[in-house]
């Protein structure tokens, strides 16, 4: 029988099969290279400062010497237990996880309100959120000890407003350090919570209130669930670096309110003991890397709920 080889579509020639692996080829080859810079900077500036970390951290220090010796020893890390360190690693935990709580409270409203109005009211209201991130963060940290100091502006706007009477002491106290650290991170939180709620369908809570739901079971049952993703990108950008911060308890703790921070670069700067400092900061970095992936994959199952 004879084949009618007209009759089926000729397919692509080899030259053309060829070139177009040749483009595709040449195309990620330019993607590699693109990423080199990106890659480069993570390799240098954080792998590279991060694996010395870790050969320092099972170091020790010659007590004739003063020198570092190498080798591999967990002592480091157990003495991260004792109780003189580890109050003040529990107590940054405590501030960081407060300190992001309060942001929550202080910036769902802020965020929702942004997101709720249009035009050059919400451009204007993002702007004034922004600039504080145009002052110098040690600046900005100055400025709130001015703010909570003994006999400032905020001690004489709780007396007008009758929330205190008497004396009140704010300034060197972990309370102090809370509010500096609120202040200085908020921003953190109203930016990507402002971004989850903005895409809220406004019609989904027209449909909720139609159907008879209060607004207060309209936020809980509708707009939280829908703005989880922002919740969640909120507390990390918050609580991550506010759990190793160091400039704000160094100047509104004044040094008697310590947290992981402080007691990382007394280590490396006033007692040379590398080693300790080193197991510190690795200890501090694995805690905050599992907090991260934790959150991460909620964020993706919550993203994933809401899609």
């Amino acid at each position: 029988m004879a084949t009618d080889l007209g009759s089926h579509p000729a397919g692509p020639s080899l030259p053309a099969v060829n070139s177009t692996r040749l483009r595709s080829r040449a195309a990620g080859s330019a993607r590699h290279l693109l990423a080199l810079p990106g890659v480069g900077w993570t390799v240098l500036f954080f792998l590279a400062p991060l694996g010395l970390l870790i050969v320092y951290s099972f170091g020790s220090v010659n007590l004739l010497t003063f020198k570092v010796e190498f080798g591999w020893t967990l002592s480091n890390y157990s003495g991260i237990f004792q109780k003189l360190y580890l109050e003040p690693v529990l107590r940054s935990f405590a501030l960081s996880a407060g300190a992001t709580l309060a942001c929550l409270l202080v910036g769902f409203p802020v965020a929702f309100t942004i997101a709720r109005v249009k035009g050059r009211r919400q451009a204007l209201l993002l702007l004034a959120v922004m600039i504080p991130f145009w002052t110098s963060f040690v600046v900005r940290t100055y400025g709130i000890y001015d703010v909570i100091a003994d006999n400032g502006p905020l001690y004489h706007l709780l007396h007008s407003l009758g929330l205190v009477h008497g004396y009140i002491h704010l300034l060197f106290t972990p309370i102090g350090v809370g509010i500096g650290i609120v202040y200085t991170y908020l921003p953190l939180m109203i930016l990507p919570l402002f971004v989850a709620l903005e895409r809220i369908d406004p019609a989904l809570m027209e449909a909720a209130s139609d159907l008879g739901a209060k607004p207060w079971r309209v936020l809980r049952r509708v707009i939280l669930p829908l703005a989880v993703p922002g919740i969640i990108a909120g507390c990390i950008l918050v609580a991550i670096p506010a759990t190793g911060e160091y400039v704000i308890p160094q100047i509104l703790g004044g040094g008697t309110t310590l947290m992981f921070g402080n007691v990382v670069s007394d280590q490396f700067l006033n007692l040379g003991n590398y080693p300790f400092g080193a197991a510190l900061a690795v200890s501090l970095t694995v805690v905050l890397m599992v907090v991260l992936m934790f959150l991460r994959s909620r964020s993706y199952k919550a993203e994933a709920a809401v899609a």
